[in-house]
């Protein structure tokens, strides 16, 4: 279907684009065939958004705007596009205008916070050995350690950046809640939710790998916003 939204895929701190992996395998074998994953840079929430609008620029039609942890920071402030037509978040952040990340992590601090380290070039880590029990407790041993390794550790500084005009408040969304998270305190998931008054809220039992733990759910709620926000 040529009015059938486009599929983009904004990942968050600690991993890269391949995160959404079973994501898009799922999604491809449902009949998604428009699947794109941006690689951010992770420097500034500015820097990730304008990478993320040069992507969804080189769509042609509709696109639907998925973001995973930080990414729904990002695709909060580059959704403005007016071919993005609905955004889904994944145990996500939502910032409203003027907030930040870390402002909202400060709120309810998550139970990994402990975990996370800036090194001394300013990029903020979370340990290796502590990543599985942090980020990815309902993955195996071995897909955590792959997570670990690869980690794409942001500059601190971005998790300070404001949002400056949420598109939630504009357009229709979406909201994935992982009760185990341990990176993104369920509390503040369901707050950032609950105050978008989202067409959908799943909760699900799940850690903040919610996308590669549960990629079956999560391609429901992507695959409902595609057939309500298609033309």
């Amino acid at each position: 279907m040529a009015d059938k939204p486009a599929i983009v895929l904004v990942h968050g701190f600690w991993g890269g684009a391949a995160h959404w992996s079973k994501v898009i395998v799922e999604l491809h074998r449902r009949g998604h065939d428009r699947l794109h994953a941006v690689e951010n840079p992770l420097t500034s929430l500015a820097d990730d958004a304008e990478r993320t609008r040069k992507m969804v620029r080189q769509v042609d039609g509709p696109v639907v705007l998925v973001g995973h942890s930080y990414g729904g920071a990002v695709i909060t402030e580059a959704g403005d596009l007016p071919n993005v037509t609905g955004l889904v978040y994944i145990a996500a952040f939502a910032p409203d205008a003027g907030e930040s990340p870390g402002q909202i992590s400060q709120e309810h601090p998550p139970a990994a916070f402990e975990n996370i380290a800036p090194d001394s070039d300013g990029y903020l880590w979370v340990a290796q050995d502590k990543f599985r029990d942090s980020f990815a407790q309902d993955l195996t041993e071995e897909e955590a350690l792959v997570m670990a390794v690869t980690q794409k550790a942001p500059l601190a500084s971005t998790f300070g950046d404001d949002v400056t005009a949420p598109a939630w408040r504009a357009k229709p969304t979406y909201y994935q809640v992982s009760t185990e998270d341990r990176m993104i305190h369920p509390d503040n998931e369901r707050r950032m939710a609950a105050r978008m008054n989202p067409r959908k809220t799943v909760e699900l039992d799940a850690s903040h790998a919610s996308l590669a733990s549960r990629p079956l759910e999560v391609c429901d709620l992507i695959e409902l916003a595609v057939r309500e926000t298609g033309a």
